[in-house]
């Protein structure tokens, strides 16, 4: 079958992209490479949202918390019940693995959960994929011990235990207060001279506090060189030292998958940011990108709430080239 258009990525955009494919009258399908809305299942287990609930919803249905702000939980049930309202045509676990320019629109090549390849065709495509699923490597040797992670979840297991998050970030910062007040022993390593300037406004203070009183111990302008299985070895201006660890965080930051838009030939800059018009259309034909998935290093200038209005944006220009070319 040739849709209309192929959306890849389950997120809030790839969300937003399909309720507006689907109100449009056009043939559309989702393809997730792991649950709907898999970001915001892979944050942290008590995550609450920096931005309020109106700004985070979709297709006009409204997001009803009990809280100032939204949570993970609030999150997962909202856009899964939106997509079950909407009835969206969403394959879930369908990993695109490649997009090519074809004669009719494009082809993306898929890889499905029973482990068969495929291919779907589509006259246009948006790529809704995020930054959340690809961590900054540290480059490091030990990166890839089994006690080591990039994504943080919750304090439970890590008590009693020694832990090191490396990183100056909100998700650094929100990840040392909850293992330290779920019990662990916390120590932050920082590259920087001090904290990111954008911490959350309260978390900030409390992560200072707790820096000041000595119950999280952090290093500045010192950063990991090796991770072993019992510690890991940290550089800094005092030179190089040992520092016992049972566990280490390195939540240093997320960037897009590059590589796929690269094999569709996208043009991406220096910074790995993607050319795109007003419409979020790329230089390729047909190939739009919404959400952070074209602003390369420049993660932090896109969120939920304007990525939504990408979205809006690249459907109405889809429907518009699709009935000049029906006329």
């Amino acid at each position: 079958m040739m849709f209309d258009l192929a959306i890849v990525g389950g997120g809030p955009v790839g969300l937003a992209a399909a309720i507006e494919a689907k109100r449009a009258g056009l043939s559309y399908v989702v393809l997730e490479k792991g649950c709907v809305v898999n970001a915001i299942f892979d944050y942290p287990t008590y995550m609450t949202f920096f931005t309020s609930a109106p700004e985070l919803e979709i297709g006009g249905h409204p997001l009803v918390t009990s809280h100032d702000k939204p949570d993970r939980k609030d999150a997962l049930m909202y856009y899964r019940l939106v997509a079950q309202r909407e009835g969206l045509n969403i394959e879930q676990y369908t990993e695109v693995t490649a997009i090519h320019p074809a004669p009719a629109g494009l082809t993306l090549s898929v890889n499905r959960k029973d482990g068969s390849d495929g291919v779907v065709e589509a006259r246009r495509v948006i790529v809704a994929t995020g930054y959340y699923d690809n961590p900054v490597m540290l480059g490091i040797p030990g990166e890839d011990r089994e006690n080591v992670s990039h994504y943080y979840t919750e304090a439970h297991p890590f008590w009693g235990l020694k832990v090191t998050v490396l990183g100056a970030g909100n998700s650094a910062a929100d990840a040392a207060l909850d293992l330290w007040r779920g019990g662990a022993r916390v120590t932050l390593v920082v590259r920087a001279p001090e904290l990111k300037s954008t911490l959350k406004y309260w978390v900030r203070p409390d992560l200072e506090n707790r820096i000041k009183e000595g119950s999280i111990t952090a290093h500045f302008n010192s950063r990991v060189t090796e991770i072993l299985p019992d510690r890991v070895i940290v550089e800094g201006p005092g030179g190089k030292w040992e520092l016992e660890t049972d566990f280490t965080f390195a939540l240093t930051g997320y960037r897009p998958n590059i590589e796929l838009l690269r094999s569709a030939g996208v043009a991406l800059d220096d910074e790995l940011k993607a050319p795109l018009n007003e419409h979020f259309e790329s230089n390729v034909p047909g190939l739009f990108i919404c959400g952070s998935a074209g602003f390369g290093v420049h993660t932090n200038q896109v969120f939920i709430e304007n990525g939504r209005a990408h979205a809006i944006a690249a459907v109405a220009e889809i429907r518009r080239q699709l009935e000049a070319v029906r006329s």
